[in-house]
């Protein structure tokens, strides 16, 4: 019971001495853990992140109680549980390290307000209203379809898989390129700043094992491309001509045209007035300025 005690102490002499630096510390290590928590729900190594956390719980338990054994083999364990963590973690720290080093603008982002390009915004607003056209077209003669609406992170890697364009958004463009038959039907078009730049590309596949067996290699690609990007894909099944959003690895089903046009205007869209512009991180946490997100979308893994 004297280790008890000896903790409860240290406890209390800490908080005498508790300032400014140790609130920060508490709070980077906080952030630093939720991140961790997010990043195993979203992976297929959730139950691995469990494990380790109940292995941790299990040590403190140990030295609060100064059970040697158990604390002399949880104490070897985790000598080497980082290097295993790594191994075992690698596909999706790889992915998350990909994500960050897409972004060709990140820095910009974490410091420098965005102003909007009134041209930009008027060229995505036709290829947005262009999209929903094609994609109501295409459901209706159920005709398979994979858009892909650049944002931040830069996909030239994906573009060099496919066939360069240089073409306007419009509907028949569109419908021409994913045309049964044609030869890029089978790819994903990317559009970046309202424009086709490329199409027939392929799209990295998504591991979520929770996808309906309703949904194939089009919508598992859909997902993927915004697992490991910023992107928005649109999906249009071949199968029951179904319009999905895929964004933020959360893929969003059953969109009717303007279901879709209002998700691709919040997303896509660039601001007009100044209070809609986008703000720094710093601004977001300190100032008024955040964009708030609408919890009414029915979203469906």
């Amino acid at each position: 019971m004297l280790g008890i005690y000896d903790f409860f102490g240290g406890v209390i002499s800490n908080l005498r001495t508790f300032g400014v630096r140790d609130l920060v510390d508490i709070l980077v290590i906080s952030v630093a853990f939720y991140e961790l928590f997010l990043f195993a729900r979203k992976s297929r190594a959730g139950q691995l992140v469990r494990g380790m956390v109940l292995a941790l719980a299990c040590f403190a338990l140990a030295y609060l109680f100064e059970l040697r054994t158990v604390r002399w083999l949880l104490n070897n364990f985790l000598q080497v549980g980082f290097i295993a963590a790594v191994v075992l973690f690698q596909p999706e720290l790889r992915r998350t390290l990909e994500r960050l080093g897409q972004s060709a603008n990140w820095t910009g982002r974490l410091f420098s307000i965005r102003r909007s390009d009134p041209s930009l915004r008027a060229v995505w607003q036709s290829a947005v209203v262009a999209i929903c056209d094609a994609a109501e077209q295409l459901s209706d003669t159920r005709t398979g379809a994979l858009m892909v609406l650049e944002r931040n992170n830069n996909l030239e890697e994906i573009i060099r898989t496919g066939t360069p364009l240089s073409a306007n958004v419009i509907p028949e463009m569109l419908g021409t390129i994913f045309y049964e038959g044609t030869p890029l039907h089978d790819g994903a078009v990317i559009i970046r700043d309202g424009r086709i730049v490329a199409a027939g590309c392929v799209l990295p596949l998504s591991n979520n094992l929770e996808m309906g067996k309703d949904m194939g290699t089009r919508h598992r690609a859909g997902l993927g491309m915004s697992e490991n990007s910023d992107a928005v894909v649109i999906v249009v099944s071949e199968e029951t001509g179904i319009i999905s959003l895929a964004k933020n690895g959360v893929l969003i089903r059953r969109l009717d045209r303007q279901n879709l046009f209002n998700l691709l205007q919040e997303e896509i869209i660039p601001p007009e007035s100044p209070e809609e512009q986008k703000v720094p991180v710093w601004a977001r946490l300190f100032g008024k300025g955040g964009a708030q997100k609408h919890g009414t979308e029915q979203k469906e893994k």
